[in-house]
């Protein structure tokens, strides 16, 4: 069965972005050893879920990054590019982006359809309202969550919307010169 492995930036109070979705308090000048540890998360990676709102700006960014040989993120922008995409969405009738499909049916039936299907990881990233969910369902197997060395004190979370409590267990720790601590869980019943 495939695993579905989450990757999110959030500050050490446990936001990912300001109350109106601001990400000036994340770390974005990340050190080479960072640079490592995200290429062998996602190297293993052959399927992308976004929420729209997340894809609306994830997808067409990747793709003129993946476009600009120059750029030094093109070898991620093509991966990116590359790589199969599911975006689930409640209000687009059509996917406006090449290499994407649409999900529009109850999200952990989708969800696994999806890791039954042949293939490598999965891997999802912040957008609040839909990692929440994935979250609340049980439906992440591995949490990558890149704590930034920054407090804001308000915002939007993931972990908003449990109904009980999860039990992690924590499968590594790691703290890179960006300043940004790595800790990567596992549910404990996924374990």
């Amino acid at each position: 069965m495939r695993k579905l492995k989450l990757q999110v930036q959030m500050t050490i109070d446990g936001y990912i972005a300001g109350p109106n979705g601001e990400m000036d308090s994340m770390v974005w000048d990340w050190d080479n050893e960072l640079k490592t540890y995200v290429q062998e998360l996602t190297d293993p990676v052959d399927c992308i879920l976004l929420g729209r709102k997340l894809a609306e700006g994830f997808i067409p960014y990747w793709a003129n990054v993946a476009s600009n040989p120059g750029d030094p993120e093109h070898s991620a922008g093509k991966k990116f590019t590359e790589t199969h995409k599911v975006v689930f969405t409640k209000t687009l009738e059509n996917a406006p982006w090449d290499n994407t499909v649409l999900a529009k049916g109850n999200l952990a039936e989708e969800i696994a359809q999806l890791k039954n299907q042949e293939g490598q990881d999965i891997i999802t990233y912040g957008g609040a309202t839909f990692v929440s969910n994935l979250i609340a369902e049980g439906l992440i197997d591995d949490l990558h969550l890149f704590i930034n060395p920054t407090a804001i004190g308000e915002g939007m979370t993931i972990f908003k919307g449990l109904s009980s409590k999860q039990s992690l267990t924590l499968v590594q720790s790691k703290s890179f010169d960006c300043g940004i601590v790595v800790l990567h869980y596992q549910l404990k019943n996924n374990g």
